[in-house]
């Protein structure tokens, strides 16, 4: 009835997940890195098992290969490989809680054939004692974001008519969610199930705000496909690329002042970018724990953080035109 895919970059936490899941359901793993892989695995023992044919407990995974062409393209090569009439999508860095697998049966049956997808319920394990760092707070956001895939099942059949993901998302950003509004475009429901899965926060290093700004070309493409009402279509916040479009022109007018014609101008737009800059710098570091360490990550990157976005933003409307 169920097939269990689970696209893969390579994270040690696939075997966290693997371990996780029923033997008794039939799972796909879809290793996504650049390459052919040659005969590894695509993380740890289990995979090694699994690309032999054999999962825990003796379970059945086959793993696919899809040579780093993106989360939607390998869920895509997923779902078509499956032959069950629902398929549930999980990422390779959460955790299935005890139960997960009856729970899932028990959100999926007897669903009318207008629903197309259940959404599992996301919990974020908060730290103890401290407030959260501004890379912590975006993770526990997805306890209430939307119709994401870190636990999303879809029936076979909406997913045939809507034609799955779009491969044109090449990160693992919003392509969840433009299915999700597709479903709803073709006339379908979404519903939240009672299964539970956790996801861990990870440490993706000092510059992992600024990577994140590559979502922005992303969301080029989400206003070009669904209007400019997509963001409150899937229950978003609004974004800040305004106010990074006001201080990146601050910033560049500025500069070019100074190197024309330094004076009251110059100095006046260098003040208003210096301000707006602590503004968005502040609004990072007051809800955080105000280390050290993180005042001074939070302090740089606000910098770097502007322009990134309006770069990324620009390209995504390029590439959308063409």
């Amino acid at each position: 009835m169920i097939t269990v895919v689970i696209p893969t970059i390579g994270r040690p936490g696939l075997d966290t997940v693997l371990a996780a899941l029923d033997p008794a359901l039939e799972v796909i793993v879809v290793d996504d890195r650049p390459g052919r892989g040659g005969a590894r695995a695509a993380s740890g023992a289990r995979v090694a098992r699994a690309l032999g044919g054999e999962g825990p407990a003796g379970g059945r995974i086959r793993v696919l290969r899809t040579g780093g062409r993106g989360p939607a393209a390998a869920r895509n090569a997923g779902w078509r490989a499956a032959r069950t009439p629902w398929i549930a999508f999980l990422d390779d860095d959460v955790v299935p809680q005890p139960g997960w697998a009856e729970a899932l049966r028990a959100d999926l049956a007897g669903l009318p054939e207008e629903v197309a997808g259940s959404q599992g319920r996301i919990e974020v394990p908060l730290p103890a004692g401290r407030r959260l760092t501004d890379a912590e707070r975006n993770t526990s956001g997805l306890a209430e974001a939307r119709w994401i895939t870190a636990d999303m099942a879809y029936r076979r059949t909406a997913l045939e008519r809507t034609g799955g993901f779009d491969e044109r998302f090449p990160r693992a950003y919003r392509e969840d969610a433009d299915l999700a509004l597709r479903m709803f475009a073709a006339g379908y429901r979404l519903v939240r199930g009672g299964r539970v899965t956790r996801h861990p926060f990870r440490d993706d290093g000092p510059w992992a705000s600024v990577r994140l700004q590559r979502g922005n070309a992303d969301d080029a493409l989400m206003r070009r496909v669904h209007g400019p009402g997509w963001r409150a279509a899937i229950g978003g916040a609004p974004g800040r690329l305004r106010r990074h479009a006001l201080v990146t022109g601050l910033g560049a007018l500025a500069a070019v002042l100074w190197a024309v014609r330094p004076g009251r101008a110059a100095a006046a737009a260098g003040a208003a970018w210096a301000l707006l800059t602590a503004e968005f710098a502040w609004a990072r570091i007051a809800p955080g724990p105000r280390t050290r360490e993180e005042i001074r990550r939070m302090m740089v990157t606000s910098v770097v953080i502007p322009p990134v976005a309006c770069a990324r933003r620009l390209a995504g409307e390029v590439r959308v035109r063409r």
